[in-house]
């Protein structure tokens, strides 16, 4: 019988249940006495040997006895306990990583989860409506957001909520006003300003940063913003200043609207939304994964002391 196929067995059954304990361990920790795992579990002592034995021959552990001391975990590998264990890692909807803030988020979160001994695979959509509705439908565990977004998709849909909030800066650092012609310094009436009706972020700013100019607004996919821009079939539009290749190519200018200069504030803020009545599996999935380990990747990738890993 091959190595895998043993897992179906008696004793293969207690080692998927005891990957996923051991999987929550310290290599260098102690592992509790197979008398612990005989009561935790309800299984025979004998099954709890033969299923450690087992895990060993797959090449998932390595423990060591140290006599009166107890025995030790010296080495184990993630990804094989985990499969045993049949846990799936988590799926995280992100925003295409166009920028070094993004990439360090991503970077970040796939840093944390196996630094807590975890997984999660990242799926990159354009919109945050998109990454909502791939929320609501299941094709992800969770999704990453501005807080400005999460408070107006909670109103509307009161089923999901905030699961993680990472503060100013973290998702985006400004946004600004682009313009195609760089010898003008301000919005004027007549001009054709490009919007993403499908980023809650940039539809919003637009409509508070313009609400009392005469301009006409265009509806462009925020792929194409930087052609509109290079072509002049928009005069201006608002953007992440992160975007390197917009900073680079136009001239920008700051909000002059009071509601648009607030509403940027949480803007900036990355959260993680979760469906609610999954709240208490997430927080366990979640468990030992830490909001420091997330920022310490972002700001290394962004200062170039790291490369992006996601």
């Amino acid at each position: 019988m091959y190595v895998w196929e043993r897992l179906y067995s008696k004793n293969g059954l207690a080692a998927k249940k005891i990957a996923e304990l051991l999987n929550k361990i310290e290599v260098g920790a102690k592992v509790p006495r197979v008398a612990d795992y005989s009561e935790r579990l309800n299984i025979g002592r004998g099954t709890v040997q033969q299923a450690i034995r087992l895990l060993e021959e797959m090449k998932a552990i390595k423990i060591e006895a140290r006599g009166h001391l107890g025995t030790f975990l010296v080495w184990k590998d993630n990804d094989v306990l985990l499969e045993i264990a049949g846990i799936a890692p988590l799926i995280g909807s992100m925003p295409l990583p166009y920028s070094r803030k993004y990439e360090g988020l991503a970077s970040g979160m796939v840093e944390a989860f196996e630094s807590a001994g975890k997984r999660t695979n990242l799926i990159y959509m354009r919109g945050a409506t998109n990454r909502i509705e791939s929320l609501r439908t299941k094709r992800c565990d969770y999704a990453v957001v501005s807080r400005m977004t999460a408070n107006l998709t909670l109103s509307d849909y009161p089923n999901l909520k905030i699961l993680r909030s990472f503060g100013e800066n973290t998702y985006v650092s400004s946004h600004k006003v682009f313009l195609s012609d760089r010898e003008k310094n301000e919005i004027q009436d007549g001009m054709k300003v490009g919007v993403d009706k499908e980023s809650l972020d940039q539809y919003q700013l637009t409509q508070m940063e313009f609400e009392n100019k005469n301009v006409e607004f265009v509806d462009v996919n925020y792929m194409q913003l930087f052609d509109k821009l290079s072509n002049k079939e928009i005069d201006a539009t608002i953007w992440n200043a992160d975007d390197k290749r917009m900073t680079r190519n136009f001239k920008s200018v700051s909000f002059q609207s009071v509601k648009a200069q607030k509403l940027a504030r949480d803007t900036s803020k990355a959260v993680i939304i979760i469906e609610s009545d999954r709240e208490k599996e997430m927080n366990e999935k979640w468990y030992s994964v830490t909001e420091e380990k997330i920022l310490q990747v972002q700001r290394s990738v962004e200062k170039g002391e790291m490369i992006p890993r996601y």
